[in-house]
């Protein structure tokens, strides 16, 4: 099912979501689905998205969702960081279509988490992905990616993307 992506200054956007549980796992496929079809309906109406928190869609529990070459189902996942090598990059968010705001991050990462049938994984991502699951590993802990901007003058809008 599509669901409405919660907004920027919506206050379940700010909260720390609580893991998955054993008592979640008869729901965890259907937030995976409703993951899945939001996501697809924000690529068909924006033509843009990799990847979705389930904070976005008012689903306060740590799952993430990627759709690359493939779907990917991030349960519980952890981040951590091989060395200190950032970039800066000007990053945005379903949650604020319209606005780009110049973030630093971690060039590159490694996440781990269980898959959507309870299988330990773990995977080493660099620059975009790196990137990308940052930014939708922060919304688990209820940050945005306004909330990391470089400066007070890093927010631009979409349309001057071709001028920056």
């Amino acid at each position: 099912m599509i669901r409405e992506i919660l907004k920027l200054g919506d206050p379940k956007l700010y909260e720390v979501s609580p893991p998955v549980t054993e008592e979640d796992r008869p729901s965890l496929s259907g937030w995976v689905e409703d993951l899945h079809d939001t996501l697809m309906e924000y690529r068909r109406v924006h033509g843009a998205g990799r990847a979705i928190a389930a904070p976005q869609i008012g689903v306060g529990r740590r799952l993430l969702y990627m759709y690359t070459d493939k779907p990917y189902v991030f349960v519980n996942p952890s981040l951590s960081f091989p060395d200190d090598e950032k970039y800066t990059l000007l990053d945005d968010c379903m949650s604020f279509p319209g606005l780009l705001v110049r973030v630093e991050r971690y060039k590159r990462a490694v996440i781990s988490y269980t898959d959507g049938s309870g299988r330990p994984q773990e995977m080493a991502l660099e620059g975009d992905l790196s990137e990308l699951l940052q930014h939708e590993y922060d919304h688990l802990d209820g940050i945005l990616a306004t909330m990391r901007a470089v400066d007070n003058k890093s927010f631009y809008l979409m349309e001057m993307k071709r001028d920056l």
